[in-house]
């Protein structure tokens, strides 16, 4: 299990690390832990002059834009409603000039948003995805991604869930078949190797 390549036009997407998710119990990683490897991923992105994507979850307070359907989730909480608003972005995150906030409405960050645009407009061929959690969001996201054509990578130590078998499930079976998981370390060695003058566009 590794990242073997970054392409030249490569971005960082990180799903819903956000206030809400974060007070959330998770394993196998605590939230603390995600929150810190994802920040050194995006300081070695914006370093190596390509996106960072932050991807936010949120829906109007009524309920009305939210993802219709029958489940049986509500039952399973206990009958609480999911906040509408799972908060702001984590501090060490926040506030970057020149990366690229995309505001989502379901578990994937591609349906109903303009994602696939930002990517697009700037080149991007491959992403690199981490986030919370890595069965919802993340894995909903990655499908999205390959089947939108873009080369997906894991950085399986950036990510975590509420479930143990759900995250490694994702990561031991689902991630390997449409993409590469690994490290962040494997995936800041690559950037770093990068020849210089290497650029996103």
């Amino acid at each position: 299990m590794a990242v073997t390549v970054l392409d030249d036009r490569t971005a960082l997407v990180l799903i819903d690390l956000q206030a809400g998710t974060l007070a959330a119990p998770t394993v196998p990683h605590p939230a603390a832990d995600v929150v810190a490897r994802a920040a050194e991923l995006a300081a070695a992105f914006r370093e190596s002059g390509l996106p960072v994507v932050l991807v936010r979850m949120t829906n109007s307070p009524d309920g009305a834009d939210a993802t219709p359907g029958r489940s049986e989730a509500a039952r399973l909480a206990g009958g609480a409603r999911r906040p509408y608003d799972l908060g702001p972005i984590a501090e060490p995150l926040a506030g970057y000039e020149g990366d690229v906030l995309v505001v989502k409405r379901a578990w994937g960050a591609f349906h109903g948003t303009d994602l696939d645009l930002q990517l697009r407009r700037r080149g991007i061929t491959q992403i690199v995805l981490g986030g919370i959690a890595t069965s919802l969001g993340v894995e909903s996201t990655a499908r999205a991604a390959h089947e939108h054509g873009y080369h997906v990578s894991f950085a399986v130590d950036a990510m975590t869930d509420i479930r143990e078998e759900a995250h490694r499930h994702s990561v031991s079976y689902l991630f390997p078949l449409i993409g590469e998981p690994g490290t962040v370390e494997e995936i800041v060695g690559l950037l770093k190797s990068r020849p210089t003058g290497a650029t996103s566009g």
